[in-house]
């Protein structure tokens, strides 16, 4: 069954349009939602005033005074209020919870709603956080700063003071949203006996552990179900805690009368969480002949408002900001900074998009400084085998980047030829990497379960609380599963995500469901095989079942054999597995309006064993689709802390007309304790767009331009810096 192309086990409901998705969910009785915020991004609320103009008698009304629990979403840190009751972080923050029967009311109920609040001095970027910070006006520890991560091999410092050529630069990314075809949603059920809830969402025991403490029920009274997700990329990571809370304290006002809460677009885009901006700055050391001898990353993060999952993003981000790079004498320092913006949080890549940017667009520039052609230079510097990583952690194999970069510009054919008078045009390329699953000591903290329960009618069903949210996961569990067993796709059934039903097997996050719960399974799997005997699955499953014996089988995580992390010190093999992969672009840019275009694209990976080679290059497809959409369009515009283009008037997206052809190839290296040799897939193509179409934009100007998106404003401005003649 493995590397085979199954259709896959969710499609037809959802071409057809039987698959419900939250909204579409019709409940008895409901309630419907709405969610009250302000708009300053820093101030005391004073209080909270209900307008004439609604019978305001027929409203269930939540404020903090009504929580029966513990007034905060449970994450990394404590910080973050279901509703603000005193200060005021951020536009958008939630005060105040209405609903009622009518959904058109409750609408019009909203805008009769007013907030006082007495503004404070708001830091909307990381400098003032940080200048605030200095002068005693810290919102967080004693200067602003969430977390720092240091991480050094060698000595930096005298390499660079040693090297031959020392090459300066400083990269900027903004902000992404997600932007899911479905919005944020959920529907609640919640008495002093029990809550329930289903929804949108990509982690149901994120969810479960969140709504016990704001309701104060105990775990065993609390049941999360995923509904039908439409997309998630990161935004429905732990976001989905905080609706759901409020959709859970609606409910229990309420008398336990079901609420359903469902974000239109502007709220959702107003009020969610983002991609965090980053600046790196980096400094990096060469001999004459272009081997790298020295490098210094410094990388500032901005994390908004509230802490949520910002260590975590740092942390990946760390640990990639070196690149797919040989060097003896590396340190990376990093830092996350409170601002007044909203707060940021998961999105595919999980903050190695933005450092994997800086470091190969330095690259770029380092190549021109050297006189070298940019290719050639990452390639006298590749990493091999038995090569070691800043954390110290050897290379466990053989990267093949030569060959990755090679099929990429295979892919793309022949450079096309610029004419007089037409368009620039400029091709790039950007190789990289994408550790698997959680980071260091994360999936023994997790310590992560699945099982397998055998039907009476001989079938197995997979219990595990690994969510579909469009990346095929049901599809890709059956196979390994029957590939494990001897069974057909017929005799595995997924089980919805239900906590009440699967146990935890982790968050489905950080390019981990195929190669660590798919391990699980695996696992689970043969255990199932070695306990029914052989013949005919279904036969023996019956005969084992018939003759009394057990029908569950439950795995737990196990690292792999020598993978070892120090969290104290912050070394060690930070991820059991490694994808590799070379992207290649192609790029027109109209030298009157600087409006680029990619018209070809390449990528080419090393992923371990492809389990599914229509949804694998489906997630690569995807994934620089999504890429390329935050290299040239997607500017998130902030204007008093908030975001100002919360609408697909002018939050702008690539669409299917502005995807260029995308040649996916593949080269395969199964790891060995990946099911079918499977690592992980569903982030890697985030990483390598940008600074690829950031390379054949510096070669079809000349012009480096170190901030994305690449809109054209910031093309013109980098190409005019260049002086009279020196652009293409």
């Amino acid at each position: 069954m493995i590397g085979t192309r199954p259709v896959r086990a969710d499609g037809e409901e959802k071409v057809t349009g039987r698959a419900l998705y939250v909204d579409d969910l019709k409940v008895e009785g409901v309630l419907h939602g709405k969610t009250i915020r302000t708009t300053v991004p820093r101030g005391r609320l004073r209080g909270i005033r209900f307008l004439p103009g609604v019978p305001w008698d027929e409203f269930v009304v939540v404020t903090a005074a009504d929580i029966p629990g513990e007034n905060v979403v449970h994450l990394i840190e404590d910080d973050q209020p279901y509703l603000a009751h005193d200060v005021i972080r951020h536009v958008a923050e939630p005060v105040a919870l209405i609903a009622h029967a009518d959904k058109g009311l409750v609408e019009a109920a909203a805008r009769l709603v007013a907030v006082d609040v007495d503004p404070l001095p708001a830091a909307l970027t990381v400098d003032e956080a940080l200048a605030a910070g200095a002068r005693g006006d810290a919102q967080h520890g004693a200067d602003n700063v969430m977390k720092r991560y240091h991480v050094a091999r060698g000595d930096a410092a005298a390499a660079l003071a040693r090297a031959d050529v020392v090459v300066e630069g400083t990269y900027d990314t903004g902000a992404q949203e997600q932007l899911y075809i479905e919005t944020q949603g959920v529907i609640a059920t919640a008495t002093p006996a029990g809550a329930t809830i289903e929804g949108s969402m990509q982690c149901p025991y994120y969810v479960h552990k969140a709504i016990g403490p704001v309701l104060g029920l105990a775990p065993e009274k609390v049941r999360v179900v995923q509904s039908v997700t439409g997309g998630g990329f990161g935004g429905k990571e732990e976001y989905p805690n905080m609706i759901a809370g409020h959709a859970a304290l609606l409910s229990w006002k309420a008398g336990g009368r079901p609420v359903k809460l469902v974000y239109d677009r502007l709220e959702d885009l107003w009020a969610t969480t983002k991609r965090h901006p980053c600046t790196t700055t980096i400094r990096a050391g060469f001999t004459r002949d272009g081997r790298l001898v020295g490098l210094h990353v410094a990388i500032t993060m901005d994390g908004g408002a509230y802490v949520t999952l910002t260590p975590v993003v740092l942390s990946r981000g760390t640990l990639h900001a070196g690149g797919a790079y040989r060097c003896d004498d590396v340190t990376i320092e990093s830092r996350a900074v409170l601002t007044n913006a909203p707060p940021y949080g998961a999105f595919r890549g999980f903050g190695a998009p933005q450092t994997i940017f800086a470091i190969e667009m330095h690259m770029e520039k380092c190549a021109r400084a050297l006189g070298l052609d940019p290719l050639e230079l990452r390639r006298r510097n590749f990493l091999r085998k038995g090569d070691v990583l800043p954390t110290g952690q050897l290379v466990p194999e053989e990267p093949g980047l030569d060959a990755l970069a090679q099929d990429a510009l295979d892919a793309l054919g022949p450079r096309p030829v610029a004419t007089p008078g037409g368009p620039w045009r400029g091709r790039g390329v950007a190789t990289f990497f994408h550790g698997s699953g959680f980071t260091g000591s994360g999936e023994v903290r997790l310590a992560s379960r699945a099982a397998l329960e055998l039907d009476d009618d001989g079938r197995v069903r997979v219990l595990a609380s690994s969510t579909e949210i469009g990346q095929g996961t049901r599809t890709i569990f059956r196979q390994i599963v029957a590939e494990a067993l001897g069974a057909t796709l017929e005799d595995v059934v997924v089980a919805d995500p239900d906590t009440a039903r699967v146990p935890d097997s982790g968050p489905t996050v950080a390019s981990r469901t195929a190669m660590v719960v798919g391990g699980l399974i695996d696992r689970a799997a043969r255990d199932v095989r070695k306990a029914i005997g052989a013949g005919e699955f279904r036969a023996a499953a019956r005969a084992h079942l018939a003759a009394g014996k057990e029908r569950r089988f439950e795995v737990r995580y196990e690292p792999p054999p020598g993978v070892s992390w120090d969290d104290a010190t912050y070394t060690g093999d930070a991820y059991a597995a490694y994808a590799w992969s070379a992207h290649a672009a192609d790029v027109v840019v109209d030298p009157l309006t600087f409006q680029a275009e990619v018209v070809n694209f390449a990528a080419a990976q090393e992923v371990g064993r492809v389990l599914h080679p229509v949804l694998a290059e489906g997630q690569i497809e995807g994934g620089v689709a999504q890429g390329i959409g935050w290299a040239l369009y997607e500017d998130v515009v902030l204007k008093d802390g908030a975001m100002a283009n919360h609408q697909l008037t002018n939050y702008i997206v690539p669409t299917a007309a502005d995807a260029p052809p995308i040649h996916v190839r593949f080269r395969e290296q199964p790891f060995a304790h990946g099911p079918g040799g499977a690592k992980g897939i569903g982030e890697l193509p985030m990483d390598g767009p940008a600074p690829a179409i950031g390379a054949a934009l510096f070669e079809a100007t000349g012009a480096l331009v170190p901030r994305i998106p690449f809109v054209p404003e910031r093309l013109a401005d980098a190409v005019d810096a260049l002086g009279e003649g020196s652009a293409r």
